[in-house]
């Protein structure tokens, strides 16, 4: 979970831009990063897909005054507001992200193109209606913090008992790719988050974290059958904890807007 989902990226340069801290070439620069192109189709008045550039201007111009993001999983529609096809959409990617001032969502389609180890990926928003509520199960900050201070000693106490191999060569060079990612401090977030949202998703990212390594580098002293379901049901919380926080912190633009307060300059 070191990497920011697309829909964290497009959420947090799409309000920075509307708050005017970064220019329309840097917001779009910062959301495609390594990928080849983004392109937005099924946009209001455009009969075919459209640049990124265009289509941000395109909905600030429908309305849209921020940019909030879901992080659906089966049985766990966080972030979302409906309507069923929208919802059924955004769980088959796994992200969306949804405005807020007009009833839009965005949601990735990723496709990649060319040889083995020479690829470029490219990205298709698609662009539906999206019903004006409140997203499900989103926390505040403060909630988001709180819980994951909890989580993540959850978390290594688990990974303990289970002596799960959370440890090694592979582990530690992913620890040390997270540790390089949290010296860069505000680089996490757009301009114009405040300092709580910065700090809740570089926890919630350390957490996710964890957890992945537990899932992917060996069953450690989980031998049995029942002993690694107790881990995936002792872990599930934890994942789900952290997926909260990380929509709490790239929603926290929006949130603060609505409550009146000014963005971080």
């Amino acid at each position: 979970m070191l990497s920011q989902p697309r829909s964290g990226l497009l959420a947090a340069w799409g309000n920075a831009l509307l708050a005017g801290f970064v220019s329309p070439d840097d917001a779009v620069l910062a959301v495609v990063g390594d990928d080849a192109v983004h392109r937005v189709e099924g946009l209001p008045g455009e009969a075919g897909p459209v640049g990124l550039t265009l289509a941000l201007g395109r909905l600030r111009a429908l309305g849209v005054t921020g940019y909030r993001i879901a992080l659906p999983a089966p049985g766990h529609p966080l972030g979302l507001s409906g309507p069923p096809e929208f919802n059924a959409r955004a769980l088959e990617a796994e992200e969306a992200v949804i405005a807020a001032g007009a009833p839009y969502g965005l949601i990735p389609e990723v496709s990649a193109a060319g040889p083995d180890g020479d690829q470029h990926v490219e990205v298709l928003w698609h662009c539906l209606p999206v019903r004006e509520a409140p997203p499900a199960d989103v926390p505040s900050l403060g909630e988001a913090e709180r819980e994951l201070a909890e989580a993540l000693r959850e978390a290594t106490e688990v990974l303990s008992r289970l002596d799960v191999a959370a440890s090694g060569p592979v582990a530690e060079v992913a620890l040390d790719a997270y540790r390089a990612r949290s010296e860069r401090g505000r680089e996490v977030l757009a301009p114009g988050y405040p300092p709580r949202a910065v700090r809740v998703l570089e926890l919630a990212q350390r957490i996710g974290l964890l957890v992945s390594l537990a899932y992917e580098h060996g069953h450690g002293g989980a031998v049995s059958a029942s002993e690694m379901a107790a881990r995936g049901e002792a872990l599930r919380p934890v994942e789900r904890c952290a997926r909260r926080a990380l929509v709490a912190s790239y929603n926290a633009y929006v949130e603060e807007r609505e409550r009146g307060m000014p963005p971080v300059s």
